[in-house]
């Protein structure tokens, strides 16, 4: 069921690139798994006891999933998409809506039963507004119930309603050529004009519209600037910081999004052709959070990305379009070496956190090693190609940028090559990637760029070891 990466695919993404044939496998390869996760959803409501999913919530996720069936038969409304039911499916923050649903079908009982109870009855109502969305997309006229989650009915793609009374809301839905009316007791009805691809206005002050930023190129359509679904946050735990706080959008902020989105397909472009394809091929929403007060001002912000969310990107309110760009070059690696590690298996090390990463200040296991030095390999290729572009105000600073990643790159690539847990093609992909860092020499950085970054390593280096290396094997620390 699941592709073979050819060979060639394989080496054009060591190199941190990726045709469109290749960018397209990593694709379809993600919407395949995206279709296999939501009916392992069904399969899994279908497969619980009653104590976890009644059979009044049995019956309502098939209605949803025969509404979803009748609107995927119908044409696509848009040209990436085979139907306008996988547009919507498609939309990376419906992964995380479903591994929430298949944590609270699977999990054990146990003394936490009742928040797993009511976060699950949420997550399966969610359902039901995805494909209240899918069917009004598709021009399928229905009556629905729907239910608003504190005071909130998020319509994915289209927007929110915000409920007269707090809690948990019933709303009752009425969709007929391409408008909705959202009907709740207490409370004036709210009719819902939809939009050609993302959001729907309405003159009430109760709703607030899906945004979204023009087509990254003249073919692109619009991209969401998704602030309102439930399932964008990121989840507890280490990996992601403190960069939990997703980010509700006033005039101003979106103002500041759309002036750096303005330039960015030309900052992308700059730091190679590739790029922009990537972006173009990968990007699918962007999301935006707030700013952590540590990441300081100027050309400073934060961003993540979710493996269940695949063309999602989580990111602070970028402050020009370089930085921007730079944020899409370093995310979208992530998802491409997460996508590409979903076919092929690159190693087999295990999750100890033992390695030296100039990036960070903690040990990290293998995988992450090879995730940061991955997406560093590709910022140190973009600012090179800025750098080497005449007449740029900033060539100077991309030097340094490009100066401080490859030098990180080059003190994490021994622990990488190195490793006795890769696998054949593994060692084909690390070696891949040495080969592009060493073939960065051939248009050096100058001297007191490459001087610094060099310091830079080896202060990283030391405090490192000072704090690590004493409580840890050898490795490359």
């Amino acid at each position: 069921m699941f592709p073979v990466v050819p060979e060639r695919a394989l080496l054009e993404l060591a190199r941190t690139e990726g045709g469109p044939d290749t960018l397209t496998l990593l694709v379809r390869d993600q919407d395949t798994r995206r279709l296999l996760l939501l009916r392992a959803v069904l399969d899994a409501a279908e497969a619980a006891g009653p104590s976890v999913c009644t059979a009044a919530q049995k019956a309502r996720l098939r209605e949803d999933w025969a509404l979803l069936t009748e609107a995927d038969r119908l044409p696509a409304a848009d040209a990436r998409f085979a139907n306008p039911a996988r547009a919507r499916l498609f939309h990376p923050l419906t992964g995380p809506w479903a591994r929430s649903c298949l944590r609270g079908l699977d999990a054990a009982p146990g003394p936490a039963d009742g928040e797993r109870a009511r976060r699950l009855r949420r997550d399966l109502a969610h359902f039901s507004a995805i494909a209240a969305v899918v069917a009004a997309g598709a021009g399928i006229p229905f009556r629905t119930r729907l239910t608003a989650r504190a005071g909130v009915l998020a319509l994915p793609s289209l927007g929110a309603l915000h409920t007269a009374r707090s809690g948990d809301v019933p709303v009752d839905v009425t969709c007929t050529e391409g408008r909705l009316v959202l009907r709740q007791a207490d409370a004036p009805d709210v009719t819902v004009h939809l939009e050609s691809g993302v959001g729907a206005w309405s003159g009430a002050l109760a709703w607030t519209p899906a945004h979204a930023l023009p087509g990254l190129t003249r073919t692109a359509p619009p991209l969401p600037l998704d602030d309102l679904d439930p399932y964008r946050e990121l989840p507890d735990g280490p990996g992601h910081g403190n960069l939990r706080t997703p980010l509700a959008l006033d005039d101003a902020e979106r103002k500041r999004w759309l002036q750096a989105w303005s330039g960015t397909a030309l900052a992308l472009r700059s730091g190679g052709a590739q790029r922009l394809a990537e972006a173009d091929a990968l990007l699918r929403c962007l999301v935006p959070l707030e700013t952590p007060p540590d990441v300081g001002t100027g050309r400073g912000s934060c961003s993540a990305t979710r493996r269940e969310a695949f063309g999602g990107l989580l990111s602070s309110t970028p402050p020009d379009a370089v930085t921007l760009a730079a944020t899409l070059v370093h995310e979208l690696q992530h998802a491409k070496l997460a996508a590409l590690s979903d076919l092929v298996t690159l190693h087999r090390a295990g999750p100890a956190a033992r390695y030296f990463a100039p990036w960070r200040t903690d040990p990290r296991p293998y995988d992450g090693l090879l995730q940061g030095t991955y997406s560093h390999l590709a910022m140190a290729a973009f600012y090179q190609r800025r750098a080497l572009v005449g007449g740029l105000p900033d060539r100077d600073w991309a030097w340094a940028q490009h100066a401080r990643y490859r030098a990180q790159v080059g003190a994490a690539l021994p622990a990488l090559v190195g490793s006795p847990d890769l696998t054949v093609r593994g060692r084909r992909f690390v070696d891949e990637m040495a080969a592009t860092h060493e073939r960065m020499a051939e248009h050096p950085a100058p001297r007191g760029h490459v001087a610094r970054a060099q310091a830079y390593v080896a202060s990283a280096r030391a405090l490192w070891a000072q704090r690590h290396a004493s409580a840890l094997p050898p490795s490359n620390g």
